[in-house]
């Protein structure tokens, strides 16, 4: 059996994309760090329409937690793998840099950057050992690409995983294993609830916020058979903002 995990698949864009997965006959393991009313609510959902979904607790920073929490899975699951890896998780912590904490640079990087290599550096080998080999997906953003003020570090963090996608796409493609990422921006979702959506909107050719289900679509669609000959691009949802 071949399961996807979804870091940070609690709330917004990661719940999406669970949901999405679910949808597509895919068991998905959701990983979430405190909230576990919200991940038990996305799991309830999933199996309510038929699907299969289990919860899985770490913190992506935490390299110990990430290898404890795999390790005991795969005790449990001896004959599946992990071949969908959706590394989603992300926080903001947005201030100009010349006032910005130490510990905001360090906390952004660490979940963004630390977390992305922690969980795949962990599930890589089993994804490029595998005949059907795997999926991998990192949610990155806008903010990578063109740089917001106000998000140094949410603007580097992302941006390193641009760099380091392109990269491991190149390391892991013979081994049929697909590593892209995709890039939104701004989306209705609790990380954007506190930004001035009115002023915003202006900016957007589209005049709106775009949808979580929407940039689901997309990572569904790289994670499919369909996107086997993609492999180390960066996808853009941003409703015509560059």
């Amino acid at each position: 059996m071949k399961y996807a995990l979804v870091t940070g698949g609690s709330r917004g864009l990661g719940r999406a994309v669970c949901l999405k997965l679910s949808q597509m006959g895919i068991p998905v393991i959701i990983n979430y760090q405190s909230n576990k009313e919200a991940a038990e609510q996305v799991r309830d959902i999933i199996l309510a329409n038929g699907g299969d979904a289990v919860l899985m607790q770490f913190n992506v920073a935490d390299q110990s937690q990430v290898n404890a929490a795999l390790q005991a899975w795969e005790g449990e699951h001896p004959d599946d793998y992990i071949a969908y890896l959706v590394n989603n998780a992300g926080i903001r912590k947005d201030n100009v840099m010349f006032m910005m904490p130490d510990s905001d640079w360090h906390s952004v990087m660490d979940v963004t950057v630390n977390g992305f290599f922690y969980v795949t550096k962990y599930l890589l080998p089993k994804m490029m050992m595998r005949k059907h080999g795997g999926r991998i997906v990192n949610m990155t953003s806008l903010s990578g690409l063109k740089g917001m003020p106000g998000q140094t570090n949410y603007s580097a963090a992302k941006a390193a995983l641009i760099g380091a996608t392109k990269a491991l796409a190149q390391e892991a493609a013979a081994r049929n294993v697909t590593v892209n990422a995709v890039a939104p921006g701004f989306i209705e979702t609790d990380m954007t609830k506190d930004l001035p959506q009115d002023e915003l909107k202006k900016l957007v050719p589209m005049k709106r916020f775009g949808k979580p289900e929407e940039v689901a679509d997309l990572v569904g669609f790289l994670c499919s058979d369909q996107a086997s000959y993609i492999t180390g691009e960066v996808i853009s949802i941003n409703g015509g903002l560059y």
